[in-house]
């Protein structure tokens, strides 16, 4: 269990919103928008949205979306971009993602881009996030591999809170069908690219009508 508290969490996290403005690309995550293409707009839950760039692009293309975040500072953000480009009906939540819950089997897709904490924290956040999805709902995860620190391409370098696709399919509670848990190198140029952990999985069971 972390010794951290929720208060200490919050400030960390607005601490370095305020710091530096947008903390992420402004674009969507590139990884994000390839693997969720396909699917049918429906309920989905950003968790750690941060400035919103991944809620925002989700509620451009339909989807009614839950957007949560340890920063009150970046949601803030969020919603002004929100309002910019015209993604309205976000439910913008400041929630600690350590300590709250999202309502269970209510989402039919579940995000979560670069969360990325200790295993015992990674396993209640993302445990919390598998239990939110519905019956024939997707659980979309990416994260730094575990290789990308020897890639010299940014990212954090400490292996404690690097993954794999594997593990966090290893994690996955019964009933899940993972359909993709790969390494993906993300973005598109010359040189060396980032190498992110994809994993996607659908819940089993037949989505209530």
């Amino acid at each position: 269990m972390t010794t951290e508290s929720s208060r200490a969490r919050q400030q960390r996290w607005n601490e370095r919103h305020t710091a530096r403005a947008p903390i992420e690309s402004i674009e969507p995550d590139p990884t994000l928008v390839e693997t969720s293409a396909d699917l049918v707009p429906g309920r989905a839950l950003d968790l750690g949205t941060g400035d919103g760039r991944n809620a925002i692009w989700l509620a451009l293309r339909g989807w009614r979306v839950t957007a949560v975040d340890f920063s009150d500072v970046a949601l803030e953000r969020a919603r002004v971009t929100a309002g910019i480009e015209g993604a309205a009906g976000i439910d913008w939540q400041q929630q600690d993602l350590l300590e709250w819950r999202p309502p269970e089997a209510s989402f039919d897709l579940v995000v979560l881009v670069f969360i990325q904490l200790p295993l015992d924290e990674r396993r209640r956040v993302y445990a919390a996030a598998a239990a939110a999805v519905t019956a024939g709902g997707t659980l979309l995860v990416i994260g730094h591999d575990r290789t990308n620190p020897a890639e010299e391409v940014g990212g954090p370098r400490d292996q404690e809170v690097l993954f794999t696709a594997a593990e966090i399919a290893t994690d996955l509670p019964d009933g899940f069908r993972v359909e993709r848990a790969e390494v993906v190198r993300r973005g598109h140029g010359d040189g060396p690219l980032p190498v992110d952990a994809v994993l996607r999985a659908v819940r089993l069971g037949q989505a209530p009508r």
